[in-house]
């Protein structure tokens, strides 16, 4: 029984620790050095004090380090859809509707969203390049918003580590 609550501790604080790494690397890529550092510190004491765990356990055996092992991958899945739901950052968008569609800009900034536009060349001659950048929470809501206008609109989005100046949106 001793052996199992082990593994059971070790199993679901690495889900905590890896995960906290997850988020911490997100933040510091998001520039957010700051909260990622402090998030740093506590995954770093979470990480030693079950590292201590599992490896002064009187019961050294295979069940631990599956145990360890399990915590890490559940704790990578459990940190990626954790930084999915928190939505930190922005991203840019690039959207390339055939043709010279202004209607969809139009759309766009009457829902809140800032866009600028370019004419770009495509194979069948002139489209219309929307540049947007958007809260990372509300890429699905623009994303559907250009669907239903265009739905075979090209879209790309990445990620923005920092914007200056220009007018965001509401």
């Amino acid at each position: 029984m001793e052996l199992f609550l082990s593994c059971l501790l070790i199993f679901f604080v690495r889900i905590i620790d890896v995960s906290m790494g997850t988020v911490r690397t997100v933040l510091i890529v998001r520039g957010k050095k700051y909260l990622g550092s402090l998030i740093g510190f506590v995954e770093i004491l979470v990480w030693f004090l079950i590292v201590s765990k599992a490896l002064t356990t009187t019961e050294a055996n295979l069940w631990i380090a599956i145990a360890y092992a399990g915590g890490f991958s559940a704790g990578t899945f459990v940190g990626s859809w954790l930084e999915e739901k928190l939505a930190i950052g922005i991203s840019s968008m690039n959207v390339i509707a055939k043709g010279l569609r202004y209607d969809l800009a139009e759309v766009i900034r009457n829902n809140g969203f800032a866009v600028s536009t370019v004419v770009c060349q495509g194979r069948d001659g002139d489209n219309l390049l929307l540049l947007i950048q958007v809260d990372r929470k509300n890429i699905l809501k623009l994303r559907k918003l250009i669907h239903d206008v265009v739905p075979d609109a090209f879209i790309s989005v990445f990620d923005t580590k920092q914007i200056y100046n220009g007018y965001f949106g509401k």
